[in-house]
């Protein structure tokens, strides 16, 4: 069971080119959305490695065979160890879609291949990029609460699951939550920020949270490279919390036209970024708010669904609301009504746009709504 236990926040200033806060869906979805033929939960199976780490938090759709790898198959990164200790958790489980489980990898501090401050806490940042490798965030700390965190990094694993390489320095303080896009050989991160400035920065709402564009050079012969970094949001409020660590952005997701959507947590809202693929600096201001309040109860997972529209998981009462990219939010329906608050992070669309499939931190399973 997750020790993360969320509040609602109140309002939140708002930024000046906020396009309103949306019709919302209240007695029943737009025929439109996405989420309108979606109506079952069922478990795909536990994400509990032998080693008994708990608290699921990123999930990847495996899209080719490589390695230790099955294309269809799911990986699961875990932030807690079995102590449930926030920022402990040390693996990622691959999970079949009949959800048999084996373990990808068991990530050793005393064995990173570069610098990572603080050692491993596997957050919600994960993604699979070409020839099998696999990047995740870590935000550690040694006894679960804030006041040990330290800033982390983003590591870097083969298709066999081991460690081959490190991303941290100046612009990575906290990785939350990762998108990754390919192409050609290159491919585009953007990583969340939850930590920007550490713990004692944040005893009281900070508004100085990023999200930064790391390109990589990528191929099957060798592992990522660093080509560039470049923050592209900036200003976004984050703050330490007892029982949730860290609240601030989570979930971010590019659409085609280059407009990059984020979750901002604290004010249960969604951010867009113009221009993500090519701005040379940060948008300021806590950035602009596409959609607020309605239904979006902290937002935390976000993605794209098939028809554009974007998906997030509430941190405040477990549900899923769908938000159109004019700032509508036209659909809503529960992931986890049991222990939903804190529960639902990592999202992704099902094979064949069949559903959604989730992790669910109050089971400590993996779920498809379908």
């Amino acid at each position: 069971m997750s020790k993360r236990s969320f509040y609602a926040v109140a309002g939140g200033v708002l930024a000046a080119a906020v396009i309103a806060a949306s019709s919302v869906a209240s007695a029943g979805a737009s025929p439109s959305a996405f989420l309108a033929s979606l109506h079952a939960v069922s478990t795909i199976g536990s994400t509990v490695p032998p080693n008994g780490d708990v608290n699921p938090y990123g999930l990847a759709v495996v899209p080719a065979s490589v390695g230790s790898l099955t294309a269809g198959d799911y990986l699961v990164s875990n932030f807690n160890a079995k102590s449930n200790n926030q920022g402990t958790g040390t693996t990622i489980v691959q999970l079949t879609p009949g959800g048999k489980r084996s373990l990808f990898a068991s990530i050793s501090a005393k064995s990173l291949p570069g610098s990572c401050p603080g050692g491993v806490g596997l957050t919600t940042a994960l993604s699979i990029l070409p020839g099998g490798y696999v990047v995740v965030g870590s935000l550690p700390t040694t006894d679960g609460t804030s006041a040990t965190a330290q800033y982390g990094c983003l590591i870097v694993l083969n298709s066999s699951g081991h460690a081959v390489s490190t991303i941290a320095g100046k612009n990575i303080e906290g990785p939350w939550d990762m998108t990754a896009i390919t192409q050609g050989s290159t491919t585009t991160l953007f990583v969340s920020n939850v930590f920007t400035g550490g713990a004692k920065a944040g005893l009281k709402t900070v508004d100085n949270s990023t999200v930064l564009r790391i390109r990589l050079d990528v191929s099957a012969a060798h592992a990522p490279t660093v080509q560039s970094e470049q923050v592209v949001a900036d200003g976004i409020p984050w703050r330490d919390d007892k029982s949730a660590l860290a609240i601030g952005p989570t979930g971010v997701a590019l659409a085609q036209n280059g407009t990059l959507y984020i979750a901002d947590t604290l004010e249960s809202r969604i951010i867009d970024v113009p221009n993500a693929m090519t701005r040379s600096t940060p948008l300021f201001d806590k950035g602009i708010t596409l959609s607020a309040g309605g239904h979006l109860n902290q937002p935390l997972g976000l993605i794209l669904a098939p028809n554009g529209d974007i998906l997030t998981t509430n941190a405040g009462d477990g549900n899923m609301v769908e938000t159109t990219p004019a700032g509508h939010q036209i659909a809503t329906v529960a992931g986890d009504a049991k222990t939903g608050a804190g529960s639902l992070f990592g999202l992704a669309i099902a094979p064949g746009n069949k559903g959604i499939v989730f992790v669910d931190d109050g089971f400590n399973t993996l779920r498809l709504l379908h």
